[in-house]
């Protein structure tokens, strides 16, 4: 289990037991959102070799140049528009999870393309992974400088999503959702890297993809610099005040209004994570941080495309003094709350309004109509009687750090932090 501080299950019918389920404030889901991604698996010996990387790519590249159809292995494709997946909506019932990636098969993705396929070379796809059992590869491919697809995959109720919005609009208790989501995660990261990595750092000249698309190289001969994705690594601490029982949540301008967080920051070059969340805390809020406590890992595709592949890093970070001076320039305001006030804050009709209301754009774009308004305005419409703050939801580290310590986690000693971090590496 990846979070044993988080004892409370959900069901595999979660939508129709939804304030049931949420009332109980904690959430046990086998990995973070974005993780856990079922295609993306080291391969054995013991496992058909055709859907290897290598394979594969020669596969495709074969299959490309001779426009014939391989029998032996199936491709399917996710395309993406300007970071945004391609998905599709089911029905009219909000009350599921009704959103589903777009695959395409090659073929099918080639007769959208029309014209267009001749600039489509083997090195435009990235490799994502695959299902030795049925033969099955997996792609992405970026079709952002392509014209027309919006209208084409439009006849056949498809559009680009945000990932973000997918992420709100989850069934995070649906084990295909929740797969859906890692996948389009992991894709996104890579299609963002290959965007950001033109260029050989080194000798400044172009880059071109490798290994199915899963590292690149310069192209001079001179260099041939190798370069793979990297992931930038987020520190995310929720503050303790053990004394008084109290914990520090903070707030920025680009929240939505009531939302309250937990701080993070990025690692500076030679500092171990428990030095970043000690001078994160300190540069933010003023206040000094002593133990330093591991919770857990995420990886978190929908950062800014500057930063395609973050892993946010959650610690639990007891307090050492008291008084906040918070740094304007990074937040909005800083506070402390009681136990009590945390337990109030994660009020899941939040959640459940603003997963439908994500599920309803999800389904009516899909259908060709636009909403009027944007996500973070639905979100707070007055609809009965609204908590005075809530936190991230369940998709976010932040929901879990914040809620595991409400209700009762948190108080793990040095000795105990050491078997977690093991237990939950071991479940990777």
């Amino acid at each position: 289990m990846l979070f044993p501080l988080l004892t409370k299950a959900l069901t595999r019918k979660p939508t129709s037991h939804f304030n049931r389920i949420f009332s109980t404030m904690s959430i046990k889901l086998n990995y973070h959102v974005f993780a856990g991604n079922p295609i993306n698996k080291p391969h054995t010996s013991k496992q058909n070799d055709t859907v290897s990387p290598s394979a594969a790519f020669q596969s495709l590249k074969s299959r490309i140049l001779s426009n014939t159809h391989d029998l032996g292995v199936s491709f399917e494709v996710l395309p993406f528009r300007k970071g945004r997946p391609l998905a599709g909506s089911v029905g009219d019932d909000l009350n599921t999870q009704n959103w589903h990636l777009g695959w395409l098969n090659l073929s099918d993705f080639r007769g959208f393309l029309d014209e267009s396929w001749g600039n489509f070379t083997e090195n435009e796809f990235v490799y994502l992974g695959s299902k030795p059992e049925n033969d099955v590869v997996y792609w992405a491919v970026d079709v952002s400088e392509e014209d027309g697809l919006v209208n084409k995959f439009g006849s056949r109720q498809l559009c680009f999503t945000e990932l973000r919005t997918l992420m709100v609009a989850t069934d995070w208790a649906n084990q295909l959702a929740m797969a859906d989501l890692a996948i389009a995660g992991h894709a996104r990261a890579l299609l963002e890297w290959h965007k950001t990595s033109r260029f050989c750092g080194s000798c400044g000249e172009k880059t071109v993809p490798m290994e199915a698309g899963r590292r690149k190289q310069c192209s001079s001969e001179a260099c041939k610099k190798r370069v793979y994705p990297r992931v930038d690594p987020v520190v995310i601490m929720l503050v303790i005040d053990k004394q008084n029982d109290r914990a520090l949540l903070s707030r920025q301008s680009r929240f939505v209004p009531r939302m309250w967080s937990c701080l993070a920051g990025f690692i500076e070059p030679g500092e171990s994570l428990e030095e970043a969340v000690r001078r994160e805390t300190w540069e933010e809020t003023g206040i000094e941080v002593g133990e330093v406590i591991y919770h857990s890992s995420q990886p978190w595709p929908v950062g800014p495309s500057s930063m395609p592949c973050q892993l946010m890093v959650g610690f639990f970070a007891y307090a050492k003094s008291l008084e906040i001076n918070v740094d304007k320039e990074e937040l909005e305001d800083a506070k402390w709350h009681s136990r009590e006030d945390i337990k109030k804050a994660l009020t899941f009709a939040e959640y459940e309004k603003a997963q439908k209301t994500a599920a309803m754009k999800v389904n009516q774009m899909c259908k060709g109509v636009e909403r009027s308004q944007s996500l973070s305005a639905d979100f707070n419409v007055e609809s009965g009687e609204l908590a005075p703050m809530f936190v991230p939801g369940p998709y976010a580290i932040a929901h879990h750090l914040i809620a595991s310590w409400a209700n009762g986690g948190g108080e793990i000693s040095v000795e105990a932090q050491a078997k977690q971090l093991t237990s939950s590496l071991s479940n990777l």
